[in-house]
């Protein structure tokens, strides 16, 4: 027992959920003895990992929706500690949700345990600051997109660009009329997903106006079949303005993101990793987002890119149209999904644009990549505290 690797791993939403999954089964092919814990959800979990904790309900977006969730991250926060005080981790492995794992990143940091940050927060898109923390807290960070690289390296945080998970965790192209007709849809006709976001307080804000796109599109362009692509664990009642859609041939399908997103001829989608996923998949996409007035007032001067899609940051140009807070209305959702569908030469640029996003992310293999990098850390730490 005193020999096994132990690694502590902390993720907050079920993008994170998906990478700490692939990084664990990763890290126990290398050690297969080790002890893998953590704060996540099922994915991290049926990867081999205990969790200390399940992050269910406490992802949220915003500064003020924060708030709301406060009282259950510091118990979850105290629940790591704990844990790592009672049986120290050769290595604590944060991914992402910077509100929460910096936190515990600092009072592991400040008990010896090295710290090694996979995925990034956005600290080169908004409020820079934070990147003092990182450079206290972090030993190294492991980065999933070429140009944050020299953002850390001009830093002096140590980092190694490890290339995006997603390249090999996308699923493989469905054929669409097998996938659209066992849904009863037909693959003749035109196809628009909705991808509405995974947070609760994403799909109160942002599904009804997709739902009041759906239905301008579905008028102006009869015979247009629309899939709604619905995260885990989410409420029912979410999903009330669909009922909206009336007499609009429509689906909803849970857990098939990458079916979805590789049958679809365009995609209306909640700003975030969904954006990469589509790109990898050659969807043309339309991207939304929308938070409270006051996070909004609040963020803006905080931020410091002029384009919020993460796939239009890797181009490093806008290669779909981003519909953000007052601009995100459901006539301009329509006529940029209608422009996808009725114009073959723009559709056809967009997915050229997308193909050079998917050549920018690196080669497969992030997970093992970032896996090597960790038991790389651990090991030391171990060897270090045998001396």
């Amino acid at each position: 027992m005193a020999d096994r690797l132990r690694v502590m791993i902390s993720c907050g939403e079920p993008s994170g959920d998906l990478y700490a999954g692939a990084l664990t089964s990763e890290i126990l092919e290398l050690e297969p003895d080790a002890i893998v814990t953590g704060f996540g959800s099922h994915r991290l979990r049926a990867a081999g990992a205990s969790l200390i904790r399940d992050f269910g309900g406490l992802s949220v977006t915003g500064l003020t929706e924060a708030l709301r969730v406060i009282p259950r991250s510091w118990q979850n926060y105290r629940a790591l500690v704990e844990a790592a005080e009672a049986d120290p981790p050769d290595v604590f492995v944060p991914i992402d949700f910077p509100d929460f794992n910096f936190f515990v990143a600092r009072a592991l940091h400040k008990r010896g345990i090295p710290v090694v940050y996979y995925i990034s927060p956005q600290l080169w898109a908004w409020r820079r600051g934070r990147l003092k923390t990182m450079k206290r807290v972090a030993d190294h960070v492991l980065v999933i997109f070429p140009f944050e690289k020299p953002f850390y390296d001009e830093a002096g945080v140590p980092a190694t660009f490890v290339g995006h998970p997603l390249l090999e965790l996308t699923g493989p192209p469905v054929a669409r009329a097998f996938f659209l007709g066992g849904l009863g849809l037909d693959a003749r006709r035109p196809v628009v997903a909705l991808l509405p976001g995974s947070r609760r307080n994403e799909l109160r804000a942002i599904l009804p106006d997709m739902t009041r796109a759906a239905a301008i599109v579905h008028a102006r362009l009869p015979g247009t079949q629309f899939v709604i692509a619905r995260a885990p664990h989410l409420e029912d009642d979410l999903f009330t303005p669909l009922s909206d859609l009336i007499g609009v041939e429509s689906v909803v399908v849970e857990g098939q993101t990458d079916a979805v997103l590789a049958s679809a001829d365009v995609a209306i989608v909640a700003s975030g990793t969904v954006t990469v996923q589509a790109a990898l998949h050659g969807c043309p996409m339309i991207v939304v987002y929308r938070v409270g007035p006051l996070t909004y007032k609040l963020g803006k001067p905080l931020v410091h890119v002029d384009t919020y899609a993460m796939v239009n940051l890797i181009a490093g140009t806008r290669v779909v149209p981003e519909l953000i807070q007052d601009d995100f209305t459901p006539e301009a959702v329509a006529e940029e999904t209608l422009r996808v569908l009725t114009d073959p030469e723009h559709a056809e640029q967009v997915r050229n644009d997308l193909e050079s996003v998917r050549a920018r992310l690196g080669t497969e293999g992030a997970s093992r990549r970032a896996a090597e990098a960790v038991v790389a850390v651990a090991r030391a730490h171990r060897s270090a505290n045998r001396q």
